[in-house]
């Protein structure tokens, strides 16, 4: 399993992610130009120009027609996938850092940090189909408590939205009257970033705490926990396999006195079910800032401290031929004769290096 390095930024990258189909992923970082690219070969499609500060995040239509971004330049942007133009902007008093379409994709939520005596609120935004129609007016604007809001998702068919926070904390809010229907503390440390899984039942987090958990939706107990004995920056569910993508290491400031391998800054594969590593993944060379799936589970993404995103395909062993060939092995041929059988070798996964 060979990576693609992509070089697209020249600082910390702070999200990646794929479209719906999978065709397409975008990169963000602390420089100031999104990147869009081919999930195929790892060739850039383009760059997205105009924003004055670090882009915390992003999001996509499903369509893969408009990109969301969030940035510390204060504004939340709307931009043509298909020729990098800004078609829109929120213009808000506050560095914005997280952003999640609805389902049906008619509403936006997006995030603001505490700055100067206001406090951290989460805003809806009505999208109008016709963008020349659209206003800067939010709907609805939740007060949080103090503490950034690292992530925000819509969740239960956009009836309730929940966010992720330092402290440790996850808040589920009524969409419509932006009351807080439940809190919990599910982490020690501040919650660096959350996924939800593709049907919607749970989340991932990934804390400061050295943890990743599964946390439940409706809930927000804690279902599994995964313990790396280092910072975990980012965390993803495989699609296909009951597998999670645990991304981290020692902390940025002190790299420059830890080796790699000391450093903890491989990815990290965990059982979702039983909670054990069984691989990881080397070649970063400082913590890895976030993580992805590809929407088949057949790749997956990097992206780090170092500035570079690692594109990896899977080595999938689909081929019948090869279950035929391994049949035929002399330790297998007893197995056969004691009426065993061969399992399709499909059914082991992916191809990852074993930890030490």
């Amino acid at each position: 399993m060979r990576p693609y390095l992509l070089k697209g930024h020249d600082r910390p990258l702070t999200q990646v992610k794929f479209n719906r189909e999978g065709d397409l992923f975008v990169t963000c970082a602390k420089n100031n130009q999104p990147c869009l690219w081919w999930s195929d070969d790892g060739k850039r499609v383009g760059t997205f120009e105009g924003h004055n500060g670090a882009v915390w995040s992003c999001d996509m239509t499903w369509e893969s027609d408009r990109l969301i971004t969030a940035s510390a330049d204060q504004t939340v942007r709307i931009w043509d996938m298909t020729n990098g133009k800004e078609q829109f902007q929120f213009k808000m008093g506050e560095p914005c850092r997280a952003c999640n379409l609805s389902l049906g994709e008619q509403m936006l939520a997006f995030t603001t940090d505490a700055f100067m005596g206001s406090s951290p609120m989460v805003h809806l935004a009505k999208l109008e189909d016709d963008l020349s129609q659209q206003t800067t007016k939010t709907v609805l604007g939740i007060q949080a408590p103090k503490g950034r809001i690292t992530r925000v998702f819509w969740s239960d068919m956009n009836r309730t939205l929940v966010t992720s926070h330092d402290g440790g904390f996850m808040r589920k809010w009524d969409s419509e009257t932006g009351k807080m229907l439940l809190e919990k503390q599910v982490h020690e440390g501040d919650i660096q970033d959350m996924q939800m899984s593709p049907d919607g039942a749970y989340f991932i987090t990934a804390s400061l705490d050295k943890t990743a958990k599964l946390v439940d939706a409706v809930e927000l107990e804690a279902l599994k926990t995964y313990k790396t004995g280092r910072f975990v920056q980012s965390a993803a569910i495989s699609p296909l396999f009951d597998h999670v993508l645990l991304g981290g290491g020692q902390d940025a400031s002190q790299v420059t006195t830890t080796s790699s391998k000391a450093g903890g800054f491989e990815a990290r594969f965990f059982h979702k079910i039983y909670q054990e590593e069984f691989g990881n993944v080397r070649g970063h060379f400082g913590p890895i800032n976030t993580v992805a799936f590809h929407p088949s589970g057949k790749s997956f993404l990097t992206g780090g401290e170092d500035g570079y995103v690692r594109l990896h395909h899977f080595d999938l062993i689909t081929s019948p031929r090869n279950s035929s060939e391994l049949a035929k092995s002399p330790r297998i041929q007893p197995f056969i004769r004691d009426g065993g059988s061969v399992p399709s070798l499909a059914s082991h996964g992916p191809s990852i290096v074993s930890p030490a």
